[in-house]
């Protein structure tokens, strides 16, 4: 079972029923044991930096994304959710992150379009079992603050505007992806799929595989 972790913002419809078009089951869920028992979760978010913190705060899946870190299975940050993991974030002030990665995120500065958004090529930087199998190619983006990781092995995707911009991220069993996987095509699909395999089978085979050993 994935967690979709559930305190109050987020683009959690979309991304549940891109999990369960992945074959696993996928519970939108505010409750920390629950998230606990989980093989996977997943921090989606929209909105500002400071209030989705606050909103953690508040529903305590501050401390439950924490542990569920801790733990050791695998945890994903999307977009906004991606930028918590950080150490702060200065949008409209300076905010603590979640501190499960070092680094901050700060805004874009320069003559050009803000926000970042649109379709823009991922460039690989390091190895990562979230790359398993793929090519570099185009995701979304929706953004006008960037993440500054303190430590170059966290970065294992950028994509180029005006600069590089951190894509994707990853330490241990916490990662993170700046874009949307679900609204990224076939290539955020796959993205999304080799996370998934990290928190093992898919739930059709594991009911398959039950039902063969009934049979």
């Amino acid at each position: 079972m994935i967690a979709i972790i559930d305190y109050g913002l987020g683009n959690l419809h979309s991304v549940s029923k891109a999990v369960e078009r992945l074959g696993y089951r996928a519970v939108v869920t505010s409750d920390k044991e629950e998230i606990l028992r989980a093989d996977g979760a997943i921090l989606p978010g929209v909105g500002a930096y400071g209030d989705a913190m606050e909103f953690l705060r508040e529903t305590g899946m501050d401390e439950a994304a924490r542990a569920f870190a801790a733990s050791g299975k695998p945890l994903l940050g999307i977009c906004l959710g991606m930028q918590l993991l950080f150490s702060e974030g200065e949008e409209h002030g300076t905010h603590q992150g979640l501190g499960l990665l070092p680094g901050r995120v700060v805004r874009f500065k320069g003559e050009y379009k803000i926000p970042h958004m649109g379709w823009n090529r991922l460039e690989f930087r390091r190895d990562s079992a979230l790359l398993t199998g793929l090519e570099e190619g185009h995701v979304y983006f929706v953004h006008s603050y960037h993440a500054l990781p303190e430590q170059e092995s966290d970065l294992i995707a950028v994509a180029d505007y005006f600069q590089p911009v951190t894509a994707i991220v990853g330490r241990g069993n916490v990662m993170g992806m700046q874009f949307h996987p679900e609204k990224s095509g076939e290539l955020g699909m796959q993205l999304l799929r080799n996370f998934l395999a990290l928190a093992g089978a898919p739930a059709e085979a594991s009911s398959s595989a039950a039902s063969g050993q009934q049979s």
